[in-house]
C-alpha cells in the first residue's frame, strides 16, 4: 500500500523554496543534504503525524546528472510552491509493477539514509506532476520518524487536477492515505492544510 511519506516545495533555488516554507509556517527549516545522483539539494522540517516537508531545488554547485532530474526539476519555473507529494511503499518493485507509470527504480543514499525511488525516464511525474513519487526506505528510522517535532500537524493534502477522478481511480486500489483528498480543478496543484500552536496554516 501507498502511505503518505512527505510533501515537497520546489523552487528555482533552494533559498527561494526555504523562504516560501518559512514564510508560510513561521518556523525555520532544519538542515538537509545533497543528492549527487540528481544534482539537487534540500532542507527538511518534521510534521505530525510522522510525515515531513522538504524544500528542494537544483544544486548549482553539482555537476549535471546523466539523465533528467527527479520531480521534473529541469523544467520547473515560476515561484516556489508546494509541488510534489511522495508516497512510501513497503516494496518498490511490487509498487512499480502495479503502477508502472511511476517510473523505474533508482537506489539512492546520503548521510546515512538509504532509499529507493521510482523516477520516470523524463523526470516528470504523470498527471502534470500530481502523481505521487514512490519511495521505499531502507533505514529503521526514516526522516518522518527521526526529525525533531515542530508542533505542526498536517491535517489535509488536497491534490487538484482537471482529471482528478482518473488519478484517484488509478491510485485507489493501492492508496492508504486518509489525509489526501482529490479535487477536480482547472489547474493542477497541491494545497496543504496544517495546524500549529498559532492556529491553522496553509501551504
Amino acid at each position: 500500500m501507498l502511505e503518505l511519506d512527505h510533501i515537497a516545495v520546489l523552487g528555482g533555488t533552494l533559498a527561494q523554496a526555504v523562504a516560501h516554507v518559512e514564510s508560510a509556517l513561521g518556523l525555520s527549516m532544519g538542515p538537509g543534504g545533497r543528492h549527487a545522483r540528481y544534482g539537487t539539494h534540500n532542507r527538511l522540517i518534521g510534521l505530525a503525524p510522522e510525515v515531513y516537508l522538504e524544500a528542494i531545488a537544483i544544486d548549482p554547485e553539482a555537476p549535471a546528472p546523466p539523465d533528467a532530474r527527479w520531480f521534473g526539476l529541469d523544467s520547473f519555473e515560476g515561484p516556489a510552491r508546494l509541488d510534489k507529494w511522495i508516497a512510501r511503499v513497503p516494496d518498490i518493485d511490487a509498487a512499480i509493477a502495479a503502477l508502472p507509470m511511476a517510473g523505474r527504480r533508482v537506489d539512492l543514499e546520503r548521510d546515512g539514509l538509504r532509499w529507493s525511488m521510482a523516477v520516470p525516464d523524463g523526470g516528470a511525474l504523470p498527471f502534470d506532476g500530481m502523481f505521487p513519487a514512490l519511495i521505499q526506505w531502507h533505514v529503521d528510522s526514516p526522516p518522518g520518524q527521526s526529525l525533531p517535532p515542530t508542533g505542526l500537524t498536517l491535517e489535509r493534502l488536497t491534490v487538484a487536477h482537471p482529471e482528478a477522478a482518473a488519478l484517484e481511480a488509478a491510485l485507489a486500489p493501492h492508496l492508504n492515505a486518509p489525509l489526501v483528498r482529490f479535487e477536480a480543478a482547472p489547474q493542477p496543484g497541491l494545497t496543504a492544510r496544517l495546524s500549529g500552536p498559532n492556529g491553522a496554516l496553509s501551504l
